[in-house]
């Protein structure tokens, strides 16, 4: 493992499998995607069939409330130890990987695989750190992963940390350089269930497009208490990465600590403003109350007639639109304004719910004269990480990055323990 305390990361031993291995059924979507449809990954177990796959290193969300969860656990770690011994494997010393991902809607999504310093990654919004989380994280959540990542020597990565590189100096430069330098392409493969296919490149870390990738991220940060990565996907992922880290650490002597794989989490980053990166706004839809009577509880609650300031929502009953304007508002962002006004109305109102809809579409076919859709304006680019720099966190379910298809496969992989 080579580290860069400059860029926050390391490039490390990286697990792909052997030549011989049908990555079509090795990558699979991540586990926190569909959730709610069970047939989806019943399917890809199907399509798996004998064949080795990332698919039984994982345990998918939709399966966590089943009475079988403590068989496959167990089945998780047997087959870990089992890919570790019996060749499956071959190992990338030292490296960081370059993907070029292409899907139904975009024809690529370039990323880089990297090992992120947990030292340098707090998801509390009032600690400043090199990583931070976009969104509010739910303590909840990361027990039950902790024991997922404990009890398995090997993580996938399915975490997608974000740059804010609007010239190009780092990902997209780095594929220009591996190309002069001719690197190897290590894997370039379809992936299931129509989810578009992915070539990966290896980057020795001392090769010139290394020491290009290194440099240039160090170069994005403005020393250690800036942000350089933020959590696009995967956030309760890695603040389990993160709690198991400092489990493990307790242990361990200064020495000890500093090389620890545990201390690493793989990730993939991308470039915020790559065009193959959608950010798509998540509308409301409030059921239990009308858009007439919405837009006179947020004029009550904002003490304004809606007409006049800086910061606007549409309320909609699906077919006539009104957009609410908020003077003086306490959110930079409509929707941490929209979800200050949603909590007291919810919290004065038991009958009244809120539901989180991807898709305006959706939204007008939902909204009625008792259930009020609310569209809220998409988020930029161009002053996302500005945003958190400010706010300290996004409001919950302020954004989507594409479709459930469109999110990391798992392919690479990495052992935690020594």
């Amino acid at each position: 493992m080579k580290i860069f305390d400059n860029a926050a990361c390391a490039a490390c031993d990286i697990l792909i499998p052997a030549g011989s291995a049908d990555l079509s059924k090795w990558a699979v979507v991540a586990c926190d995607q569909f959730t709610s449809d069970r047939d989806y990954w019943d399917d890809v177990y199907k399509i798996v069939g004998d064949a080795p796959s990332t698919a039984k290193l994982i345990l998918p969300e939709a399966y966590l409330e089943d009475d079988d969860k403590e068989a496959r656990l167990l089945s998780i770690r047997e087959n870990a130890d089992k890919y570790l011994s019996d060749g499956t494997f071959t190992t990338l010393p030292d490296s960081f990987v370059l993907v070029d991902r292409s899907t139904p809607v975009t024809p690529s999504r370039k990323g880089l695989v990297l090992a992120l310093d947990l030292e340098e990654y707090n998801f509390d919004p009032a600690v400043k750190s090199r990583c931070k989380a976009t969104e509010g994280t739910v303590i909840s959540r990361i027990p039950p992963r902790i024991r997922i990542r404990s009890n398995c020597p090997i993580e996938l990565p399915h975490v997608m940390l974000l740059i804010d590189d609007p010239k190009d100096t780092v990902i997209e430069s780095a594929f220009s350089k591996a190309a002069q330098e001719g690197l190897e392409v290590i894997y370039d493969t379809p992936l299931m269930k129509d989810s578009g296919s992915i070539k990966g490149i290896r980057v020795p870390a001392d090769s010139a497009t290394g020491k290009l990738i290194t440099d240039g991220l160090a170069a994005l940060c403005d020393g250690p208490e800036d942000i350089l990565y933020l959590v696009g996907d995967g956030n309760h992922s890695l603040a389990s990465a993160k709690a198991h880290w400092d489990n493990v650490k307790e242990g361990l002597s200064e020495e000890e600590r500093k090389t620890h794989p545990a201390r690493f989490a793989l990730t993939e980053v991308v470039n915020i403003h790559d065009k193959g990166l959608a950010f798509e706004p998540i509308h409301r839809i409030v059921f239990g109350i009308s858009s007439e009577d919405l837009i006179a509880k947020a004029s009550e609650y904002f003490g304004c007639g809606g007409t006049e300031g800086d910061v606007s929502f549409v309320v909609t009953d699906g077919r006539n639109d009104k957009e609410f304007k908020i003077p003086n508002p306490p959110h930079s962002l409509a929707v941490g304004c929209l979800g200050l006004f949603l909590d007291d109305l919810v919290s004065k109102d038991g009958s009244i719910k809120v539901d989180y809809i991807h898709g305006e579409d959706e939204v007008r076919s939902l909204a009625s004269d008792k259930a009020a859709g609310v569209f809220l304006p998409g988020i930029s680019k161009d002053t996302f990480f500005d945003t958190v720099r400010k706010e300290g966190v996004f409001p919950r379910k302020t954004f989507s990055m594409g479709h459930a298809f469109e999110k990391r496969f798992y392919i690479e992989a990495r052992k935690i323990v020594r």
